[in-house]
């Protein structure tokens, strides 16, 4: 438990409750200061998390400063479950956002129940449209409280009394044993009446049931059944459900190096990270998803299936242009605050292989209608024989110099042998000899020119002297085997010059070629993983699972992560929680636990 009154704001602080449609974020406190509505990656209705209380946030507390307070959810659920405790009492709170019946009222639910004697409570919401820039238009009618602003409407329903003032809606109230009271808040398009409130304690039941009944078709039989259960769940919750697309974090701005510019819009659909989440997913018995995301990128990839973009918004959109809100102060005052990215006009040669990949992953676990897909992995391919050959900005987007960077090679040469294992075993017509061609090229060539003799490792990019943590991959892909002497002089440089404190930098940003980018930032826990699943494939399964076991102690209370860990502060850094930290962290559980899943997504036992 942690004193409700002495408690920092850091990015580990935070819940994340989500309807597969949006989400939220819930410091410990019981404020919810990010909640954009009716989308992940619509305008925010509270975003004092980017700014101050008048951005607009919800709070829910006990009025007594030395309440205690401890936090957990609802078992294979995503529903939160705060429990205060004062001298004069105990009570819960669960905060949740049901599934919506249509795009047209989307709901956050907050219950309080009395367990003990007696608590007392003060509430204060402050709706701020427009990412905490316009105040609403307020009235009351027909027993709640309605907000409008252009094309946004809210409206409060609560059981207990409300009033409004200074452009605030507060409410001051005691919870006793045995009672249990409930405020629901609706979004609605502004030009419709809304339906009837639909009962709040009805839709916790269904919620959990909902819950309880996906987290049950889990595969998983290993050691951390727990920590894994809790990391799929974050990735379904990071899903898209009207679209099956998935984002890569439910936040934008939240930085990998406080006071500074390294902040990104992560509320759309990476292919890439989406490629390895329906792996986490798929490895762990659920083809729901992989399916609904197969559609999409036939959807969004429609009328351009050659010219592959990094990343698209939920219903497949491909501008998403990257502006600034300069009103916003920033987290801890880290500026710019951006929506939109301009990485999605990025060249990021991996994407390819990364999807390729995931379509012959997901024709062997047996996906249905999968020769639709064909075409569109041929035209995908056809393109790629140009492509391989440029520089690009590479898998982390830098914003520097383009570069042949090794790992976007490799993933070059993975798209043409996944393409050609799905021809040649499941008798599908192609270009195979000009795909074995094109392999072989590249894989001569990055052996040339993207490894250094004198180091026994491979490098960053063609002419480096540096590593780059993506380069761990390298036996996963199968492009060399784990014993290869060269991939175990790369481990081991990696090692030596971007290990520290138990956790991976991606690489070093110092010096020449960097990316592009001012300040520092945190180890990438994904990076992290990668490391312990090199581990296993080199047969050192021990030291695997002290560091995984070690990494698993940075995720939150909750069992969350985000992007990036700073072992110095010993806090969390970037967005959050962050699908990347959650799908690696799951294919190193299923490592560990016997099996060992190659980058097409393949299961196989360890030999």
């Amino acid at each position: 438990m942690s004193p409700a009154s002495t408690v920092a704001h850091r990015i580990e602080d935070y819940a994340m409750i989500g309807s597969t449609h949006s989400a939220a974020l819930i410091h410990r406190d019981g404020t919810i200061q990010w909640l954009c509505m009716p989308r992940f990656d619509s305008e925010a209705i509270f975003a004092s998390l980017l700014g101050t209380p008048d951005n607009g946030e919800w709070a829910v507390r006990a009025t007594d400063p030395a309440a205690r307070i401890a936090r957990r959810y609802v078992p294979d659920t995503m529903v939160l479950e705060t429990t205060i405790d004062t001298p004069t009492g105990r009570a819960v709170v669960l905060d949740f956002m049901p599934t919506p019946v249509d795009g047209d009222l989307h709901e956050l639910v907050r219950i309080i129940r009395g367990v003990e004697g007696h608590v007392d409570f003060a509430a204060e919401l402050r709706l701020r449209f427009n990412y905490g820039e316009w105040i609403p238009w307020v009235e009351r009618r027909e027993g709640a409280i309605f907000a409008f602003a252009g094309p946004d409407a809210i409206r409060l329903s609560s059981s207990v009394d409300l009033s409004n003032a200074n452009f605030s809606t507060t409410s001051d109230f005691t919870i006793v044993a045995g009672q249990s009271v409930a405020t629901t808040l609706e979004w609605f398009p502004s030009h419709k009446i809304p339906p009837l409130p639909r009962d709040p304690y009805a839709l916790l039941r269904h919620t959990e049931a909902q819950g309880r009944l996906w987290a049950a078709q889990c595969t998983y039989d290993g050691p951390y059944a727990a920590v894994v259960r809790r990391s799929l769940m974050t990735l379904k919750a990071l899903t898209y459900h009207p679209t099956g697309g998935i984002v890569a974090a439910p936040t934008t701005s939240l930085p990998e190096d406080p006071g500074g510019s390294r902040n990104w819009d992560y509320r759309y659909c990476w292919l890439r990270d989406a490629v390895w989440t329906l792996h986490a997913l798929t490895v762990s018995g659920y083809m729901e998803e992989a399916s609904a995301w197969r559609w999409w990128l036939m959807r969004a990839t429609a009328g351009a299936p050659d010219g592959l973009q990094v990343m698209y918004g939920l219903h497949g959109e491909r501008r998403l242009t990257e502006t600034t809100l300069d009103h916003l102060a920033g987290y801890e005052n880290s500026r710019p605050v951006r929506i939109g990215n301009a990485a999605h006009e990025q060249l990021q040669l991996d994407v390819y292989g990364s999807l390729l990949g995931a379509f012959d992953a997901a024709r062997r676990d047996g996906l249905a209608d999968m020769d639709a897909v064909w075409p569109l992995q041929c035209a995908i391919a056809e393109r790629l024989l140009v492509l391989w050959r440029q520089p690009d900005c590479s898998l982390w987007e830098v914003r520097g110099p383009k570069q042949h960077f090794v790992y976007s090679k490799m993933m070059c040469w993975f798209a043409f042998d996944r393409m050609i294992a799905s021809a040649v075993d499941f008798g599908l017509d192609g270009p195979v000899e000009t795909w074995r061609a094109a392999r072989e090229e590249i894989h001569a060539e990055v052996c040339e020119k993207g490894f250094d003799a004198a180091s026994n490792s491979f490098m960053q990019y063609y002419g480096a002297d540096r590593v780059d943590a993506s380069l761990l991959q390298i036996p996963l892909l199968g492009f060399l085997p784990a014993d290869d002497p060269r991939v175990q002089g790369t481990i081991a440089r990696i090692e030596k010059e971007l290990l520290h404190d138990n956790v991976v930098y991606r690489y070093l940003p110092e010096g020449v070629a960097a990316d592009g980018l001012e300040g520092r930032e945190g180890a990438f826990l994904a990076c992290s993983f990668w490391l312990c699943d090199a581990y296993i494939m080199s047969h050192r399964v021990e030291e695997a699972r002290v560091l995984f076991e070690r990494l698993l102690s940075y995720g939150n209370d909750l069992g969350l992560f985000a992007e990036e860990y700073d072992p110095v502060a010993r806090r969390q850094l970037g967005n959050f929680p962050q699908a990347f930290s959650h799908f690696a962290l799951v294919h190193t559980a299923h490592m560990l636990a016997g099996g060992v899943i190659d980058a097409s997504g393949q299961r196989r036992r360890k030999k």
